[in-house]
C-alpha cells in the first residue's frame, strides 16, 4: 500500500504513539480519523493536521454500537476506509493482593475492555467495511495494525492486568489474519518497548534514567516517530501479515 493512498482510522489519535502516526501518514499524502476520548485534543491534533487531512470522532474503543457509527462515518470523511491502527490503551497498574487488598475485579476487567476488548472492537468494525474495498495489484484490501507490548511476553509485579491484555492482542494476531485473508486484510501487531508517552510523562527523571539503563542499545525510551515509521513500513510491505514485532532496542523488562 503506497502511504498516499491511506485512509486510516487511529484510536488513542490524539497523543503519543496514535498521534505520531497520524502526523507520520499525513506527511505521505494519507488521511486520518482520530478516534478518542479527549475531545479537546481531538480539536487541537485536528487544526494541526489540517481538516482536508483529519478528522476527529470521540469515541469509547470498547462501545460496540458507537464504534460501529463511527467507522462508517470515518469512512465517509475519509472517502474510504483501508488502514486501522489500534493505539488506544491504558496501564492499569495494580498488585493482584495490594496494600489495600486485592484487586478490585472492575479495575482487571477495564484494562482488559480498553486494551484487548477495544482493540478487536475496532478491528472487526473496521474489516467489516474493509472487505468491500477494491482489491490492489497484491489483491489486498486493508491493514490492521495493533498495539501490544512487551510486557505481554515479560510482565512485570503490578501488570498482571495489563499484560494480560497486552498478551490477548499478541494472542489474536494470527488467527485474525489467517481468517481475515480471504478477505485480502492483513493484520500485524506492534511489542514497543518504553516509549516516551503521555502514560510516562511527568516521571521523576531518577525513574527516567532508571529505565534508560535498562534498554541495551539505544539506551533511551523509545521515540513515538519510531512506532509511526514502522506502522509505515508495514503498510508498504505487502508480505508482512500475522506476526508481532517488537520494538524495543533490546530489552526485556525485569520483574520489577
Amino acid at each position: 500500500m503506497q502511504l498516499a493512498n491511506a485512509r486510516a482510522v487511529i484510536t488513542g489519535g490524539v497523543s503519543g504513539l496514535g498521534f505520531a502516526t497520524a502526523r507520520h501518514l499525513v506527511a505521505h499524502g494519507g488521511k486520518v480519523a482520530l478516534f478518542d476520548v479527549n475531545e479537546e485534543k481531538g480539536a487541537a491534533a485536528v487544526a494541526e493536521l489540517g481538516a482536508g487531512n483529519a478528522c476527529f470522532f470521540q469515541t469509547d474503543v470498547s462501545d460496540e454500537a458507537a464504534v460501529a457509527a463511527n467507522v462508517a462515518a470515518a469512512k465517509d470523511c475519509l472517502g474510504g476506509l483501508n488502514v486501522a491502527v489500534n493505539c488506544a490503551g491504558i496501564l492499569g497498574a495494580g498488585r493482584v493482593l495490594g496494600k489495600t487488598g486485592p484487586m478490585p475485579l472492575a479495575q482487571f476487567r477495564t484494562t482488559v475492555m480498553v486494551n484487548l476488548v477495544g482493540s478487536f472492537n475496532v478491528a472487526k468494525a473496521c474489516a467489516d467495511v474493509m472487505q468491500y474495498n477494491d482489491a490492489d495489484a497484491d489483491s489486498e484490501r486493508g491493514v490492521i495494525v495493533n498495539t501490544a507490548s512487551v510486557a505481554a511476553y515479560e510482565g512485570q509485579i503490578g501488570q498482571a492486568a495489563y499484560s494480560a491484555s497486552k498478551g490477548g492482542v499478541v494472542g489474536m494476531t494470527l488467527p485474525m489474519a489467517r481468517e481475515l485473508a480471504r478477505f485480502g486484510i492483513r493484520v500485524m501487531t506492534i511489542a514497543p518497548g518504553v516509549f516516551w508517552t503521555p502514560m510516562v510523562d511527568g516521571m521523576p527523571d531518577a525513574v527516567r534514567v532508571s529505565l534508560e539503563a535498562t534498554i541495551p542499545f539505544p539506551a533511551r525510551l523509545g521515540r513515538p516517530e519510531e512506532y509511526a515509521d514502522l506502522v509505515g513500513y508495514i503498510l508498504g510491505n505487502g508480505y508482512l501479515n500475522g506476526e508481532t514485532i517488537r520494538l524495543d532496542g533490546a530489552t526485556q523488562l525485569a520483574p520489577k
